[in-house]
C-alpha cells in the first residue's frame, strides 16, 4: 500500500472520529486521517478517553497517514523546489528539494543517512566528506541539485551486507578513530584518495609532478598531506595513516604506540 494512499474510514472508524473530534469530520472524510489528527487521537488514548472506543482506536493506529513522514515535506512547503534524481548507495533516488539545500542535509534530513556528520558546516572539517562518481567532496558545501544523474556513496554504501569494506576493517584494526565523528569522513576521504593515487593525481609533496601520470606509491607524508582536509580533533592521526598504508599496500602495518614520556 502506498503511504499517502487515502483509505476510507471504515464505519467504527468514522464514529469514532464523529464522538471525539467532531470538528475534524469533515476534513478526514476529505483527505483521511493524517499525523495531526493520529497526534490528537493518541492524546486522547493517554488520558483513558477511548476505552470504549478501543477496536476502532487500534484500526486508525494501524492505519497508513495521509502526511508524508518527517524528513519528507509536502511539495507545496518546499519553496524553489527542485526535483533531484540520482543514485545513493546503489539506490535510485527521486527527491523534490530546495534548490539550495545542500547533499548533507538531504542525506541525513532526507534519506536518513547520517553517518555522514555535520561539523563545522563550512567545509572545513571533512566530518561530511562522500564521494560522487568515485570523487570525493564536502558534501556541506554541494548543493543536492547539482548531484542529478551522479552515483553517491556514503560511509553506510561501503559495506558489503555484513563484509566490511578492507578500509574499515583497518580503521579497526589500527584504533584509526576515538570519539568517532569524524570517522565516516575519514573512512570516505581515505577510499577515494587510494583511487586518487591510482589514477596518478599528484598532491603538494609530490615530487614528479611534470611526469606522465602513474599510480603514485604512497608515502607516510603523502598519505598526511593527502588526508589534511579531514581533522580529527581526537588526534588519532598516525593509527590512520597506518590504516590507510596497510590497504594501500596491501601488506600488515605494524602497529608503533607512542607514549609519553
Amino acid at each position: 500500500m502506498e503511504e499517502n494512499e487515502n483509505v476510507p474510514l471504515t464505519e467504527d472508524e468514522k464514529k469514532l472520529f464523529e464522538d471525539l473530534m467532531p470538528e475534524e469530520l469533515d476534513e478526514i472524510m476529505a483527505t483521511g486521517v493524517n499525523r495531526r489528527h493520529f497526534l490528537k487521537l493518541m492524546a486522547l488514548a493517554s488520558g483513558g478517553v477511548l476505552a470504549h472506543q478501543a477496536s476502532a482506536a487500534e484500526q486508525v493506529f494501524t492505519r497508513p497517514i495521509s502526511e508524508p513522514l518527517p524528513g519528507e515535506p509536502a511539495p507545496a512547503a518546499i519553496e524553489n523546489g527542485v526535483t533531484v534524481t540520482f543514485r545513493v548507495n546503489g539506490s535510485a533516488k527521486k527527491l523534490l528539494v530546495d534548490s539550495r539545500m545542500t547533499l548533507l542535509d538531504t542525506l541525513r534530513e532526507r534519506l536518513g543517512l547520517t553517518g555522514s556528520k555535520k561539523g563545522c558546516d563550512h567545509g572545513q572539517c571533512g566530518a561530511c566528506t562522500v564521494m560522487v562518481d568515485g570523487r570525493r567532496v564536502l558534501s556541506c558545501l554541494t548543493l543536492a541539485a547539482t548531484c542529478e544523474g551522479q552515483s553517491v556513496q556514503t560511509i553506510e554504501g561501503l559495506a558489503k551486507g555484513a563484509e566490511l569494506h578492507p578500509m574499515q576493517t583497518a580503521f579497526l584494526k589500527h584504533d584509526g578513530f576515538q570519539c568517532g565523528f569524524c570517522t565516516p569522513g575519514q573512512i570516505c576521504s581515505a577510499v577515494a584518495l587510494l583511487e586518487e593515487a591510482k589514477q596518478g593525481q599528484a598532491s603538494y609533496v609530490t615530487a614528479t609532478v611534470r611526469a606522465k601520470p602513474a599510480p603514485v606509491v604512497l608515502s607516510d607524508e603523502e598519505i598526511r598531506e593527502r588526508m589534511s582536509g579531514n581533522l580529527c580533533r581526537c588526534g588519532a592521526y598516525p593509527n590512520i595513516v597506518a590504516a590507510i598504508q596497510e590497504v594501500h599496500s596491501g601488506k600488515p602495518v605494524e602497529q608503533n604506540w607512542q607514549f609519553a614520556g
